[in-house]
C-alpha cells in the first residue's frame, strides 16, 4: 500500500528542527520533574505519593495513546497530528505553570501532566512517520540521530535544566518556557505538506482497543504507585492488579485478528522489530535510576535540585556528543553491537551509583562517572535502535509501528519510574525487611539516613535487571550483520 503526499517533497532543517522542539517540550521540560519534584511538592502542598503519581502520569498517557495517534496520523495527516500535540504541550506547560497552592493545585497540575503525555503522544509517532517519509539513506539517518538528541538529549539535559531553573528563576518558570518553544515549534512546521497513507476501505476507530488497553495500564499504573500505601496483599492492591490482568487478556483478545487494531501485533513478527522495542522499553525503564539517585542525594545528602542537577552536566554531554558515534557504529557494525554496548555502558554506570554505604563526597564523585556513563550508553543504543524499528517498518504502517516503538519508550519511562519511586519510598518509610543489608556493608558517615540509603540500593537494584533483560532481549531476537540499505 504506497503513501499519499500532497507534493514531492524533501524533508529540510526548518521542519525537523520544528519537530524536533516538539520533543524536546515533552523530553526536556515535561521531564524536569525527574529531578524537582521534591521542590515542586512543597510549593503547592501536596504529598510526595501524589507527586510521584503526576511525575510518572505524563509518561503514562503518552504511552497509552502514542499508538492511537500514530494509527490515526497515517489517517488524518501525520502535520496535522504534530500540530494538535503542539497545542496540547502550551495548554499542559500553562496549566503547570500557573497551578495554585492547595486543593485546587493539585488539580491543575494533574491536568497539566496529562496534557503533556497527550502531547508527546501526538508528536513522537507522527514526526517519525514524517522522519521515515520525507528524507531517506544517510540523510534519514542524520535526521534520526538529531531526532535522538532530542528525545534521548532532551531527558539527559531535563535533570540540570531543571535544576538550574528552579534555583534561580522558579520552577513554574520552567513551565512557562516549555509553552514558549511549543509556540516557536508550532510556528517551524506550518507549511509543511501534509502525509498521510492510504485509508483501508471499511476502517472503523479501534475504541475497545483503546479503551481496554488504558483500564488495564492505570489499573498497572496505580497499583505499581500505590501498592505499597495500601499493603501489596491488601484487597484495593489485589483488585488493581486483577483488573490491570482482566482487562489485558480481553485487550489481547480484541486486537488479535482485528484489521483495525490499534495495536498491530503482526509487527513483531520481524525480530529486529520486536528486539528493538522490548529493548526500548527496559532502557527507558532505567530513568527510574534518575530519580532515586537524585532524591537520595536531596534527602539522604541535603543537596538541592540545582546542586544534583549539575552532577548530570556529564550525562547531558555525552549523550549529545556520542549520539552521531552511535549512528556511525550503526553504519559499520549493524545495530545488534552498538545496542548491547550500549546497554552494557548503562550497566556499569547502575553498579557506581549502588554503593550507597561510602561517604557523600566519595559517592558524588561516582555519581558524575555514573552520570556521564549513562549518556554515552544511550547515545550508543539510541540510533541503532531507532534506525532498526524504522527500517522494519511497511510504509502504510509507519505511523503505527512508530507509535509502538515509542509506545515502549514512554511506558518503559512511566513504569520504570513508578517501581523505582515506589520501592525506593516504600523502604525508606520501613527498612526492617532489609537491614540485614547493613552486615554487609559498613555504612559510614551520617547513621540518621541508613532508611534512605538502603532504599536506594535496592531500586537501583531494580534497574539493573532491566538493563540485563534488555541485554538478553537484544541477543535473542536482533540478528548479527549490517542493516540493508
Amino acid at each position: 500500500m504506497n503513501t499519499k503526499t500532497t507534493v514531492a517533497y524533501q524533508g529540510n532543517d526548518r521542519l525537523l528542527f520544528g519537530i524536533i522542539l516538539g520533543v524536546l517540550a515533552f523530553w526536556l521540560f515535561a521531564q524536569t520533574t525527574l529531578n524537582i519534584s521534591p521542590l515542586m511538592a512543597q510549593d503547592l502542598g501536596v504529598q510526595q505519593s501524589l507527586m510521584n503519581i503526576a511525575v510518572s502520569i505524563t509518561a503514562l498517557f503518552s504511552g497509552i495513546f502514542i499508538v492511537v495517534m500514530g494509527g490515526l496520523a497515517d489517517r488524518i495527516g501525520r502535520v496535522k497530528i504534530v500540530q494538535w500535540g503542539f497545542m496540547f504541550s502550551i495548554v499542559g506547560s500553562l496549566l503547570v505553570a500557573l497551578a495554585p497552592t492547595g486543593a485546587m493545585g493539585s488539580t491543575f497540575l494533574m491536568l497539566g501532566r496529562i496534557c503533556q503525555g497527550f502531547s508527546g503522544a501526538f508528536i513522537m509517532p507522527a514526526s517519525l512517520a514524517l522522519v521515515k517519509e520525507y528524507w531517506d539513506g544517510a540523510g534519514r539517518q542524520r535526521a534520526v540521530s538529531l531526532w535522538s538528541m532530542g528525545s534521548w538529549g532532551g531527558s539527559g539535559f531535563a535533570a540540570l535544566f531543571g535544576g538550574l531553573m528552579a534555583q534561580n528563576l522558579g520552577w513554574r518558570s520552567i513551565f512557562f518556557a516549555g509553552a514558549a518553544i511549543s509556540v516557536i515549534g508550532l510556528l517551524m512546521v506550518r507549511g509543511t505538506p501534509e502525509s498521510r497513507a492510504e485509508t483501508k476501505a471499511g476502517y472503523k476507530f479501534d475504541l475497545g482497543g483503546v479503551v481496554t488497553f488504558m483500564i488495564a495500564m492505570v489499573a498497572l499504573q496505580i497499583f505499581a504507585t500505590q501498592g505499597a500505601s495500601f499493603g501489596w496483599v491488601s484487597l484495593p492492591s489485589l483488585t488493581l492488579l486483577a483488573v490491570a490482568i482482566v482487562f489485558g487478556v480481553i485487550f489481547f483478545r480484541i486486537e488479535s485478528g482485528n484489521a483495525n487494531a490499534f495495536v498491530n501485533f503482526g509487527l513483531f513478527r520481524n525480530m529486529t522489530y520486536t528486539g528493538a522495542t522490548i529493548s526500548n522499553f527496559l532502557l527507558n525503564g532505567v530513568a527510574g535510576m534518575l530519580i532515586v539517585s537524585m532524591t537520595l542525594l536531596q534527602v539522604g545528602g541535603n543537596m538541592d535540585a540545582q546542586q544534583t542537577g549539575l552532577l548530570t552536566l556529564g550525562y547531558a554531554i555525552a549523550i549529545v556528543a556520542f549520539i552521531r558515534v552511535g549512528e556511525k557504529l550503526l553504519q559499520r557494525f549493524g545495530p545488534r553491537k552498538p545496542m548491547i554496548w550500549g546497554s552494557l555502558i548503562v550497566g556499569v554506570s547502575i553498579l557506581l551509583l549502588m554503593p550507597t554505604h561510602l561517604m557523600l563526597g566519595t559517592y558524588q564523585i561516582l555519581a558524575i562517572l555514573a552520570y556521564t556513563l549513562f549518556g554515552l550508553g544511550l547515545a550508543f543504543y539510541a540510533t541503532p535502535s531507532t534506525d532498526a524499528a524504522l527500517s522494519n517498518l511497511p510504509s502504510d504502517q509507519a505511523g503505527s509501528g512508530s507509535g509502538i516503538y515509542k509506545m515502549a519508550s514512554s511506558l518503559g519511562a512511566s513504569f520504570g519510574v513508578a517501581i523505582s519511586a515506589a520501592v525506593f519510598t516504600a523502604l525508606s518509610g520501613d527498612n526492617s525487611s532489609v537491614a540485614w543489608i547493613e552486615g554487609v556493608f559498613s555504612y559510614v558517615g551520617r547513621q540518621d539516613n541508613l532508611a534512605v540509603r538502603e532504599a536506594a540500593l535496592f531500586a537501583l537494584g531494580i534497574n539493573l535487571l532491566m538493563v540485563v533483560a534488555a541485554i538478553v532481549s537484544i541477543m535473542i531476537t536482533v540478528p548479527k550483520g549490517k542493516p540493508r540499505d
